[in-house]
């Protein structure tokens, strides 16, 4: 009897121990979150999910950004929120109002702010970013909106891509999405876009593997299977395109690579309803009450590509902020501080860049994508008869 008390106490102690362990783990996660985004997001992928499972740790992330959510919008009654959000480096690089209006396929009629808020300054303006790949064309342009009428803080950055100028790549990275099955990707641009020094820009995919189990294929292999009836962005062998609803047809034959990553934000021109009828409708976002940093990339009428990417976000209000910029076809893409990133390219020829993120709060990836990222993400060039 007493050596089977000594194993009860033992296997008491041993359970105490660990959930010492994983308190201290929470509040250490917790407190990095405010001080280092991307040591706080490790953490919460390679430990926090193992130990927890997927859905304890979502909590967790739930709280903690919509808490961070309702302490911004107590600040937000004490101070004016700022349009100072994007890199200083583009200042220098903005083409003036004359080259704004050349009419090279991209329009770039100013947006109406939202009417809850007075306006900040450039607010809905449209501001063209010269790039060394295109000189003195009209290849992408910025500007942001303010699409939630409850939180003027929730600031929604917009990039608008011209696809008469660009093309548009994907690659998978050295470990997501495909890895979960063995599949593993190369991590960079290509070298043949980066000697040519066309490079423009390179933007995030989508949730790894295990959140959602989305599919992407690219150049004839699988990463991860199509899943039936999402949302399927569709990169053709020009370069070109487009959204559409996967139903499990074959793909064309000019596609080169193919990547979902949950339901349509915007269908025809339409805000799609949000709601939790699928426990990962929305990857690690099970409800579309929790407020954190999200993108997305939308498709216009035209065939011009906009990314998307802001702070204190609910689907809902991040297509509301594409619908805004004429999108009539969306996707979200991946989500939280870390792993939201628009990345521009200035080339210095020879096959070597400069390079710098969107927005001041965003995370420089730069180097990686050259030489190798462990996810997956989009790249733009500068078109062959550009």
């Amino acid at each position: 009897m007493l050596l089977i008390e000594r194993i009860k106490n033992l296997t008491f102690k041993r359970k105490a121990i660990a959930a010492v362990a994983i308190i201290l783990l929470i509040f250490g996660y917790i407190s990095l979150s405010n001080v280092n985004n991307g040591l706080a997001a490790q953490i919460a992928d390679n430990i926090l999910r193992p130990v927890l499972g997927n859905s304890r740790t979502l909590a967790l992330e739930s709280w903690y950004f919509n808490t961070s959510d309702s302490i911004n919008k107590m600040e937000a009654k004490y101070q004016k929120p700022s349009a100072n959000i994007f890199n200083p480096t583009f200042e220098n690089a903005l083409l003036g109002p004359t080259i704004a209006l050349d009419k090279n396929g991209m329009t770039l009629h100013p947006l109406t702010p939202t009417t809850s808020f007075l306006p900040l300054p450039a607010e809905g303006e449209w501001q063209p970013i010269e790039t060394p790949a295109l000189p003195q064309k009209v290849a992408i342009a910025r500007t942001f909106v303010r699409p939630d009428p409850t939180r003027d803080y929730a600031i929604v950055s917009l990039v608008k891509m011209n696809m008469n100028e660009l093309s548009i790549g994907l690659q998978a990275g050295t470990y997501y999405p495909g890895g979960v099955y063995g599949v593993y990707g190369k991590g960079y641009v290509p070298p043949q876009v980066q000697q040519a020094n066309s490079l423009v820009a390179v933007f995030n995919g989508g949730f790894m593997a295990a959140d959602g189990h989305y599919g992407m294929v690219l150049d004839g292999k699988t990463y991860v299977p199509l899943r039936k009836n999402m949302a399927t962005l569709l990169i053709y062998s020009d370069g070109k395109a487009e959204i559409v609803d996967y139903t499990g047809q074959p793909l064309p034959k000019n596609v080169v690579a193919a990547r979902q990553n949950g339901p349509f934000l915007i269908q025809n021109g339409i805000i799609m309803s949000f709601d939790n009828n699928s426990t990962d409708t929305w990857g690690r976002t099970t409800t579309n009450s929790m407020y954190t940093w999200r993108s997305g990339l939308g498709i216009t009428k035209d065939g011009n590509l906009v990314y998307a990417v802001g702070n204190s976000l609910v689907p809902s209000t991040l297509a509301r902020a594409l619908q805004d910029a004429g999108v009539i076809n969306a996707i979200q893409l991946d989500i939280n501080p870390f792993w939201v990133r628009y990345i521009i390219y200035d080339s210095m020829g020879g096959g070597k860049y400069d390079y710098y993120p969107l927005l001041k709060a965003m995370q420089n990836g730069g180097y990686a994508y050259l030489h190798g990222y462990n996810k997956d993400f989009f790249y733009i060039y500068k078109r062959a008869n550009s």
